[in-house]
């Protein structure tokens, strides 16, 4: 009789273990980037990469079951980490293009917007497409969707990359360089918190790649895109991606 007792309590137990996610109790590595305010960044105080994008992968492995254990990289090395399994999950400023998407996969768009234009705050020209900054020396993050653009336009005298938008706007404010492209929601966070006095965005420059930000994972993974696409569209219905969205000014 005793026997059958822990027989059942076992079964009750495995039954228990399995119910629910999948990935119940799991812990994925999820790569974001130091450098992206207010969507990943480093936090001195605490020294761990906060933001908005942490903030969501948080709230999805609450509500879905697993850890994100955050792993600071620079932009440029997510996907390759991405695919050769050092992370499990990509939680930053990364747009799902269509090239992006041919190597690994995304989840429903997070947040929506295109590239800023930062200019000296002494530069009063304004600079509504590529045509208007012919001849000009120009900055861009390496690895971000707007490399490309600008080197097809053939424009430009030079296009500098950076491994950083903070080295990129530390270059516009330092007068090495007379503009930079970078995320809109980025550039407009760090002017606005005083950072970079002698910058401002382009308020006339209309942007060539708009595009919405969203998790990622790899190809094969289909069953944790499914159920982060789940989780958001949960959290997006529940008010909780709207109030993560307003904490960070991005409402």
């Amino acid at each position: 009789m005793k026997l059958k007792f822990l027989t059942i309590a076992a079964v009750m137990t495995a039954a228990a273990l399995t119910s629910g996610s999948a990935y119940a109790e799991k812990v994925f590595k999820v790569g974001s980037t130091p450098t992206g305010s207010p969507f990943t960044f480093l936090d001195a105080k605490t020294n761990t990469i906060q933001g908005v994008m942490v903030d969501i992968i948080d709230a999805i492995g609450k509500d879905d079951g697993f850890t994100a254990k955050i792993e600071p990289m620079q932009f440029s090395a997510l996907i390759s980490s991405l695919t050769t399994k050092r992370i499990d999950i990509i939680s930053a400023a990364m747009f799902a293009t269509d090239e992006r998407k041919k190597v690994i996969s995304f989840s429903e768009p997070v947040y929506s917007y295109g590239e800023g234009l930062v200019v000296p705050k002494t530069d009063d020209k304004p600079y509504v497409s590529f045509a208007d900054m012919k001849g000009m020396t120009v900055g861009v993050q390496v690895g971000t969707a707007f490399v490309k653009p600008l080197q097809d336009s053939g424009m430009f005298k030079e296009i500098k990359l950076y491994d950083s938008t903070a080295d990129l706007m530390a270059d516009i404010n330092a007068g090495r360089i007379q503009a930079g492209f970078l995320d809109f929601p980025i550039a407009a966070y760090a002017i606005g918190q005083g950072k970079f006095p002698k910058l401002k965005l382009d308020r006339s420059y209309k942007p060539v790649v708009v595009n919405g930000v969203a998790i990622a994972t790899r190809k094969d993974d289909t069953a944790l895109l499914a159920e982060i696409n789940t989780s958001l569209a949960k959290l997006k219905a529940n008010g909780t991606i709207p109030a993560i969205l307003k904490k960070w000014g991005l409402d």
